[in-house]
């Protein structure tokens, strides 16, 4: 049986945990509280060396990092990554901007605000990461108008990897009200089977 390590409120634990409820795969779930520095120990950096989570134990003593490569390993031949070469680097095209265009910036700002509720401490920090936050959440928009999913019209991990933060962007100070496309994006990615909530367990 698979075990995660993660740490429930994380949007990166998150897209692990959705991907392997909605693919039915069981696995047993360790937290680990990044706030008390339980990442940055001894033991958990000989199974992350970056000491981060989420980490997959894919079997005895085999660990895998970084969320979005984790939804690679368990969505290959499935219906959660395309078969086609084209419209699977479509996937990875979408689960790099999350990393570097989207993460950054709503993910952190989450932190920030909601994980660590130190808005203040944060706040020159907060205002500087909202022109580029705002900026991917309009990059996802032009896309979602005229297209029900990010890639090939219906759902994949890309949804998950993004659908992660963007649902949760209003805990880092993220308006999605001039977003329609997004929002209506939101409802048709919880309405998928199998679907639970980002602290759901």
């Amino acid at each position: 049986m698979y075990r995660l390590y993660d740490f429930l409120p994380s949007g990166n634990g998150y897209k692990v945990r959705l991907l392997l409820t909605q693919l039915e795969i069981p696995f047993e779930r360790i937290e680990v509280d990044i706030r008390m520095g339980a990442s940055r120990n001894e033991e958990f950096l000989q199974k992350n060396p970056n000491g981060r989570i989420p980490v997959l134990e894919v079997k005895p003593g085999i660990y895998l990092s970084e969320s979005n490569a984790i939804l690679i390993y368990l969505s290959q031949d499935t219906d959660f990554l395309p078969a086609d070469r084209l419209e699977a680097a479509y996937v990875m095209q979408w689960l790099f901007f999350e990393q570097y265009s989207h993460e950054p910036y709503i993910a952190t700002s989450r932190f920030w605000m909601t994980i660590l509720d130190q808005a203040d401490q944060y706040r020159k920090e907060l205002l500087q990461k909202l022109e580029p936050g705002y900026a991917a959440l309009s990059v996802m928009e032009q896309r979602l108008t005229e297209h029900p999913f990010l890639v090939g019209d219906r759902y994949t991990i890309a949804d998950i990897a993004l659908y992660a933060y963007t649902h949760v962007a209003h805990e880092g100070g993220f308006s999605l009200e001039k977003y329609p496309g997004i929002q209506a994006w939101l409802d048709r990615v919880q309405a998928q089977p199998n679907h639970i909530e980002i602290t759901q367990i």
